[in-house]
């Protein structure tokens, strides 16, 4: 860590952005730095090294951290709101009670990241790797996961309503208890994800790859699930009431106790002995 380039941080994000614009070959060194509580709205902190870094209660609203390493750096409730965080590193960082919203996190790096009750309703996350992150009881409603690395990730009792999950690798992921009425799962991969007790009413689940998913008591009412794979899943006391299941592949799958009332099976491939 550079004890000059802390000081200057700590002047305000005001002269800390003319320092940056007159020294652009310089790249800050703010390892381990302490920014506990830091008013940092609107610092221009792109590539700059914050890695296991204190900004517990950091104020960076609007901030641009762009291609920034906050490996390891503690980031508990912090103000993120509309804050650049595009290709930034975030892998092992404490983002638990963050405020995210409409930030974007683009292509960027939150292997296993703690994101416990982290808001990032409408945030961008396309393409972003959260592989065996946290996302407990996070709010993720409106936000982008399009093509998402969320293999193995814990989003139990996540809100992911109207959340875009399209071509998402949710591959053995935990969504129990989670939210994801109206969310789009268009192509997303759930093999041997757990969804069970679920709520996935509305949701469009399109060509999706649910094969081994358990999905125990969950609520699929209306979804649509057309030409989905739900090859050896576990739907046993599932509601499928009205879901759309045309061409859907349910080869070895557990119907015990499930709800089809109104539910489209047109050609839709079926265990052995369901009539």
């Amino acid at each position: 860590m550079s004890i000059q380039h802390l000081a200057l941080l700590k002047e305000g994000a005001v002269k800390w952005i003319e320092w940056r614009r007159q020294n652009p070959e310089i790249e800050p060194d703010l390892s381990e730095a302490n920014l506990r509580g830091a008013n940092l709205r609107g610092a221009s902190l792109r590539g700059v090294n914050l890695r296991k870094a204190d900004l517990c209660k950091a104020k960076l609203i609007t901030a641009n951290l762009s291609h920034a390493n906050l490996a390891h750096a503690n980031l508990q409730e912090a103000q993120l709101m509309d804050a650049n965080l595009q290709e930034a590193d975030f892998s092992i960082a404490n983002l638990s009670e963050a405020n995210l919203r409409d930030a974007d996190l683009g292509n960027a790096n939150l292997i296993g990241a703690d994101l416990r009750m982290v808001n990032l309703k409408g945030a961008n996350l396309s393409n972003a790797n959260l592989i065996g992150a946290d996302l407990r009881e996070a709010n993720l409603s409106g936000a982008d996961l399009g093509g998402a690395k969320l293999g193995r990730s814990n989003l139990c009792e996540a809100n992911l309503i109207a959340a875009n999950l399209i071509e998402a690798d949710l591959t053995g992921a935990n969504l129990y208890n989670a939210e994801l009425l109206g969310a789009y799962l268009y192509k997303a991969n759930l093999h041997k994800a757990n969804l069970s007790e679920a709520h996935l009413s509305k949701a469009y689940v399109f060509r999706a790859n649910l094969s081994e998913a358990d999905f125990y008591a969950a609520d699929l009412r209306w979804a649509n699930l057309v030409r989905t794979t739900l090859a050896g899943a576990n739907l046993s006391k599932a509601n499928l009431r009205g879901a759309n299941l045309t061409a859907a592949d349910l080869t070895g799958a557990n119907l015990t106790g499930a709800n089809l009332t109104g539910a489209n099976l047109q050609r839709a491939i079926l265990p052995n002995g369901t009539t």
